[in-house]
């Protein structure tokens, strides 16, 4: 089941991606020849793009961890709630 964190942690994770994606097509670009000129400006700007990339991915891998974590409490939830039904139904 999704939560308002699991939301809000897709979210942020989406932003990080659009707002790198949008650096990296006016890097390409409008911003080119100003980059270019500028090297400093060229490896902060594409730093700052490579880190918003890299910040994305890791909230995906997070979130990932936090769904299989989740799956696998309510398996073995499942599980226990099966086999103590039968288990009761045995001591009867």
């Amino acid at each position: 089941m999704l939560t308002s964190v699991d939301a809000r942690r897709r979210w942020f994770g989406a932003f990080f991606l659009i707002v790198a994606g949008g650096m990296l097509l006016w890097g390409f670009t409008f911003l080119g020849p100003t980059l270019v000129k500028n090297p400093n400006l060229f490896i902060v700007y594409w730093l700052t793009c490579f880190s918003l990339t890299m910040l994305s991915l890791g909230i995906a891998i997070y979130d990932m961890r936090v769904i299989r974590r989740r799956v696998r409490d309510e398996k073995r939830s499942a599980f226990t709630k099966a086999f103590s039904d039968i288990s009761d139904e045995n001591r009867k």
